[in-house]
């Protein structure tokens, strides 16, 4: 018994030894410095400054984890269509997140009214900018249908607040995902002391705007330049500060803005590409069994039918969606999908990523150009087509440019609508030339919307813009088009006055052109066929619609999963 209790004595005082070496180690490991070279990182004097103790990337405001893996992308079960345009094959997706449901009404209202207080519609030098974010509410009108509720109240009314918005095209869906970037950065670096505190509200206008990429190309000059908004870490934001006080620095850090190094900048909100939307709409991993899939779904749950077999909800519809002819919510009183055009989010129960309204409700516009194929000979790791690969303008004084409301530019659609490319604040945008191109193998041009589709301009060697292989502007002649997609043409006159040429040819074989984006799940307006998550259909991008809505994405950075994986889950 005394034997034992010395074994157990010198034990617990080895443990403790050793316990005492690896704390020591570890220390004289922090003390060490960088790896690299030994020197001291984020030293307070200078130098290398280093975010040490990031942990994770923070989960943007409305935003789902979607773990990315593999997944069979087409392969429509039923398939009475007859589209060779579902084709399976096999693709992969990293991690990213995902907004937990559409872009509600209330959502889009908060994106117009910070639009109508930073730039007054009545100047005349910014009166487009809000105009042109403005859904069009006259897309609920039908000749032989009385809608004017909905065309009247639908968007603003409370009642539908938490309604999805419509009426929104493609390129409105990708300005609230931009300017919901810099919403949210805005916030982050306003809670960690970059920014003055509630300088959104208080000292935000039209000079004064926030854009993540120019503050992290030129912290200085966001903002207006207003180093009184825009702070160094350590200095204070009080009145005191703001009146000229000296010493605000402290013994902060020199270099003390907001870096991408910091960790603290989340990466852009965007549309989903359409491989991501149907691997999150899919959910296949609620069907996973080691590193198997039993199967393919017909929709985002689980079985072959549209209606629940849970005993407490049986018969009611898992979607909103048009169940027949002149079916659009069942008979009245009886519990059914609850909706006759669409639903308040988060009516029907998620998929097995925690995603609402998947299937149903509205469709949703994501990030690709519409082209008959998916070319996974070309990528089978994060598809997307559409990649049009823009660089920062710099000036002639060697920095970059910003945009103003005098170089602000705006452009005409099709339908004469008048929308704005960029915002003042932020970074005037150019393609990319010979200089990022030249010699490279993953890329060789600005434009990559018709890569590998078939046409001459998918060869390596194809000139833009010389006069023998399309006209002086280097446009293509409707021979060497590969889709022979109408040519509509909308312009101004010196007076302003819109001048609208319609292509009257009885030549055109197709609608499908570089300007025609992906939309997918079914809406409100469909049948249950369209509901399957590989469907897919396609919309001009500058024309909206009542059953096409969106909801934003994020990628993610670092690692695939926060949790360790077991042998099943």
């Amino acid at each position: 018994m005394k034997v034992n209790k010395i074994i157990a004595v010198k034990l617990l005082l080895s443990l403790v030894i050793m316990v005492g070496f690896t704390s020591c180690s570890k220390k004289s490991d922090s003390k060490g410095g960088s790896k690299a070279t030994g020197w001291k990182v984020n030293d307070k004097k200078g130098g290398f400054q280093y975010a040490s103790k990031f942990k994770k990337q923070a989960t943007g405001p409305g935003l789902v984890m979607v773990e990315g893996g593999t997944f069979t992308m087409g392969k429509v079960q039923d398939d009475v269509m007859h589209d060779w345009n579902n084709t399976p094959n096999q693709q992969h997706v990293m991690s990213f997140y995902m907004d937990e449901t559409e872009v509600t009404n209330m959502m889009y209202m908060e994106y117009l009214d910070w639009l109508k207080r930073v730039f007054p519609p009545d100047q005349d030098n910014y009166k487009n900018i809000y105009e042109g974010a403005s859904p069009d509410t006259l897309v609920w009108r039908n000749r032989l249908g009385y809608n004017e509720t909905m065309t009247n109240n639908y968007l603003r009314h409370p009642a539908y607040a938490e309604y999805p918005v419509v009426g929104v095209n493609w390129i409105q869906a990708t300005e609230f995902a931009k300017w919901r970037t810099d919403r949210v950065n805005e916030k982050i670096l306003e809670e960690q002391r970059y920014l003055k505190k509630d300088s959104k509200v208080t000292d935000v206008s039209a000079d004064k705007v926030f854009s993540t990429e120019a503050y992290l190309a030129s912290p200085s000059t966001a903002m207006g330049g207003d180093d009184k908004i825009v702070l160094k870490k350590g200095q204070k934001s009080s009145a005191k500060a703001a009146a000229g006080s000296t010493n605000t620095q402290g013994n902060s850090p020199k270099n003390n803005y907001a870096q991408r190094s910091s960790g603290l900048i989340l990466p852009e909100y965007r549309l989903p590409t359409e491989a991501e939307w149907e691997y999150a709409a899919a959910a296949d991993v609620g069907q996973r069994e080691y590193n198997a899939y039993k199967g393919q779904k017909k929709y985002p749950w689980s079985g072959d039918y549209t209606r629940s077999g849970k005993r407490q909800v049986r018969g009611d519809q898992l979607a909103n969606f048009k169940q027949g002819k002149g079916d659009y919510g069942g008979i009245a009183g009886w519990s059914d999908d609850g909706a006759d055009i669409t639903n308040k989010v988060k009516s029907y129960p998620p998929n097995d990523f925690g995603l609402y309204d998947m299937a149903g409700n509205v469709a949703e516009w994501v990030a690709d150009v519409y082209r008959p194929i998916v070319d996974d000979e070309a990528n089978d790791f994060n598809y997307y087509r559409g990649n049009v690969y823009m660089k920062d303008k710099i000036g002639e004084d060697g920095k970059i440019e910003l945009v103003t409301s005098e170089t602000q530019k705006f452009d005409t659609l099709s339908n004469g609508k008048v929308i704005s490319r960029n915002l003042p604040g932020q970074i005037a945008q150019v393609p990319v030339d010979e200089k990022e191109t030249y010699l490279r193998q993953n890329f060789d041009k600005s434009d990559n919307r018709n890569f590998r589709d078939g046409d001459k301009q998918s060869t390596r060697y194809f000139k833009f813009g010389a006069s023998e292989e399309g006209n002086e502007k280097g446009q293509l002649t409707d021979s060497q088009r590969m889709y022979d997609s109408p040519k509509h043409n909308v312009s101004t006159d010196s007076l302003g006055s819109m001048i609208r040429k319609y292509d009257h040819s009885n030549k055109r074989t197709t609608l499908v052109n570089d300007d025609v984006r992906v939309y997918k799940g079914g809406s409100w307006r469909d049948r249950a066929y369209w509901l399957d998550p590989a469907q897919r259909r396609y919309f001009p991008q500058d024309i909206s619609t009542d059953y096409i809505g969106f909801r934003c994405a994020m990628s993610r950075v670092g690692p695939k999963a926060d949790k360790k994986k077991r042998a099943k889950n």
